[in-house]
Order: C-alpha cells, then sequence, then structure tokens
C-alpha cells in the first residue's frame, strides 16, 4: 500500500481561525496549509496554546473556519456538519458508555449508522481482534483499566471505516509505561488499518516515536512539516529547535554559502560548514544549533572548534552530559553514549574542547 502513488487525504489551504470581534478576538489560527497525504500517520506538534486543537476540530467540523478551505480527497468539507463527513474522534476523554460491555460499546456507532445486525456482529469481532481484546468482550468499560478503555475507544472509532481518523492527546491519562506501549499500538493499527491518523499532541518523543510527518506549530502557525528525522536533525527555526530535543545555540557569522552550506565563523575564531535551512540565504550574524549526541568532547586544544570549562558531568546510565561554559560564556552540552568500557577522563573544572563534524550544524533561519 505504501508503494501507490502519494494522494493527499486532507488538503487545508490558507485556513484562518478567529474567536471573538474587535479588541477581544483571538487569532487561533493564522493562515495555515498543509496537505496531509492518504495512509499517513501525521502528527501536530506544539505546545498549549498553539493551534493544533483548533485544528483538528476544523477538521472534524466542530467548529468552521474564518476564512479558507478544508478538502477531503479533493471535496470541499469547511462548511459540513460533523456528521456528514467521514471522520471520526478520539478525544482525551474516552467518553465510552460505562453500562455497556466492551462489545457494545464498539457496535454503538454502527447502530446509529443503521447497518444489518451480522454486518455489526462481523465488525465488531474484527476490530476486537484488531485491539486484542477478545477476551474482554462481554466485560463492561467500567470494570477496565485505562488502557484497555483506550483501545475499545480506539475500536469504537475505527468500526465505521472513516477515512481520516483523528486523535486529540489520547494517550495524556496514562502512566509512563501505558503510554510507551500504546504508542507502538496505534502504529500498528494505523498500519494494519491503512486509515489516514492525525493526532495531536506536545509530547516530542510522542510524535518521534509514531509519525510519518510531523508538523510543528506555534502561536497559530506552522512553521515545519517534515519527517521525524527531518525535525530533529534539520530544523529550520530556533522554536523548533529548542521545542524538540536538547538544542546547543552558537552564534556565528557567515562567511560565505555554496550548494545548500554556509561557512560561518564562530567566535573562537574557528570556522564550521553548516546546512542551510530550505528558503534560507544567510548573510551576517546567525545562529547555529548543534544536537549534543552530534558533538564530541576531547582534551583541550586537540583541534577542537570550541574551547572551554567542565562545569558539570551528569550520569545517566545510557549516556554521560558534559555540561561546559565555553570561552565566549555560552553554555554546551555533549551527550556521550556509555559503554563498558567508556573511560571517564574529566571533570568538573577541567579544560576540554569539542568537535563539530560538518554535518552536526544547522544554521537556522530568522
Amino acid at each position: 500500500m505504501r508503494d501507490q502513488p502519494e494522494r493527499n487525504a486532507i488538503d487545508v489551504r490558507r485556513v484562518r481561525k478567529v474567536f471573538g470581534a474587535g479588541e477581544h478576538a483571538v487569532k487561533a489560527l493564522d493562515t495555515v496549509s498543509v496537505s496531509i497525504r492518504e495512509n499517513e500517520f501525521f502528527t501536530l506538534l506544539g505546545p498549549s496554546g498553539c493551534g493544533k486543537t483548533t485544528l483538528l476540530r476544523l477538521i472534524a467540523g466542530f467548529d468552521y473556519p474564518t476564512e479558507g478551505e478544508i478538502l477531503l480527497h479533493g471535496q470541499d468539507i469547511a462548511g459540513l456538519p460533523p456528521y456528514k463527513r467521514p471522520v471520526n474522534t478520539v478525544f482525551q476523554s474516552y467518553a465510552l458508555f460505562p453500562h455497556m460491555t466492551v462489545a457494545e460499546n464498539i457496535a454503538f456507532g454502527l447502530q446509529m449508522l443503521g447497518r444489518p445486525k451480522e454486518e455489526i456482529k462481523a465488525r465488531v469481532a474484527e476490530m476486537l481482534a484488531l485491539v486484542r481484546m477478545e477476551e474482554l468482550a462481554n466485560r463492561r468499560t467500567s470494570q477496565i483499566s485505562g488502557g484497555q478503555q483506550q483501545r475499545v475507544a480506539l475500536a469504537r472509532a475505527l468500526a465505521p471505516q472513516p477515512k481520516v481518523l483523528l486523535l486529540d492527546e489520547p494517550l495524556s491519562a496514562l502512566d509512563y509505561k501505558l503510554r510507551k506501549g500504546m504508542q507502538i499500538e496505534l502504529k500498528r493499527l494505523q498500519s494494519e488499518t491503512g486509515i489516514t491518523f492525525i493526532f495531536v499532541t506536545h509530547d516530542q518523543e510522542e510524535a518521534l516515536t509514531m509519525s510519518d510527518r510531523i508538523a510543528v506549530m506555534s502561536a497559530g502557525r506552522i512553521l515545519q512539516v517534515g519527517t521525524p528525522r527531518e525535525i530533529y536533525d534539520r530544523p529550520a527555526e530556533r522554536f523548533v529547535a529548542d521545542f524538540i530535543g536538547e538544542s546547543n545555540f552558537l552564534e556565528a557569522e557567515v562567511t560565505c554559502t555554496e550548494n545548500g552550506r554556509a561557512t560561518a565563523r564562530l567566535s573562537s575564531g574557528a570556522e564550521i560548514s553548516a546546512s542551510l535551512a530550505e528558503g534560507s540565504v544567510p548573510s551576517g550574524k546567525v545562529t547555529i544549533v548543534v544536537r549534543p549526541e552530534h558533538a564530541r568532547i576531547v582534551p583541550a586544544g586537540d583541534g577542537a572548534s570550541l574551547s572551554g570549562t567542565v562545569e558539570n558531568v551528569v550520569y545517566l546510565g545510557t549516556d554521560t552530559h558534559f555540561h561546559l561554559r565555553i570561552d565566549d560564556g555560552t553554555s554546551f552540552v555533549v551527550r556521550r553514549q556509555n559503554s563498558p568500557d567508556a573511560v571517564q577522563s574529566l571533570a568538573p573544572g577541567q579544560r576540554a574542547g569539542v568537535l563539530i563534524s560538518a554535518n552536526a550544524a544547522q544554521l537556522l533561519r530568522d
């Protein structure tokens, strides 16, 4: 299925959403455009208040855009009520019927659609197998765990075979271990059903774990869309780099650009090569981002790009974090993966250098 030509399930075109009017107006979405492909696990990622849930509600039909178009397989659905859209939503609160069994909850939506009894019976059995809950079919949903309730909510939403499934932070109420397990389950369900999933979260690790692509949002705008690797390794803007994972930011000055790369001079006088964000034409003073695991700590003066003093060394089991204060006063963190034969040779107060490879640095768009 993944080898077929890509088509868009959802096209959002220059959508604005304003709540209120006059001096009390709040701009929740600011001319947002994005295309979401068929059979894609697509995540809207951003902090609270960035507009991600508003965009999800517009796709679902619970709100209507102030301006712009929302297309489902090419058809404008911006004015259609929710019940006329082949879209289902799973919310943070699963809204299950506690007096009904698991099977009855899954069947409920199909009954409301007037599906034949035999079709409902077969579909419920199929959904129970998909979420691996056959043995709990006759248990009331008030008598099962939070993780099991989440699976029932997913099965109920998937039963009518919607073209798009919307998920509004459905894992936020689960404990850490259960949430990690359900991330893998969600990805499996999306892959097996072939339905487009649009997932809303503020959890960066969650987005990186499950998504085919991620849209990072801030203040009602989409700042960058890309695969998890593109978003993490090649952030286009400082907000994206700062919001996802841990980052080091360096001030530098561009000396030349060529073939999608820039040569920049750091405050130390060292020059490094950095990738350019798409569409950027940098000049003068710029900001460069380097992920802690993409730099290497070395003895002072050993051909290092940066030099400084070790302020703290934090052992975290899988890796060790070296916190340095480089000579221009900027803080810098290097993450080194631990191994049984790793030698810990640096301590707070010691001088050290940092090597930054040509592919580790990314120049950020203003």
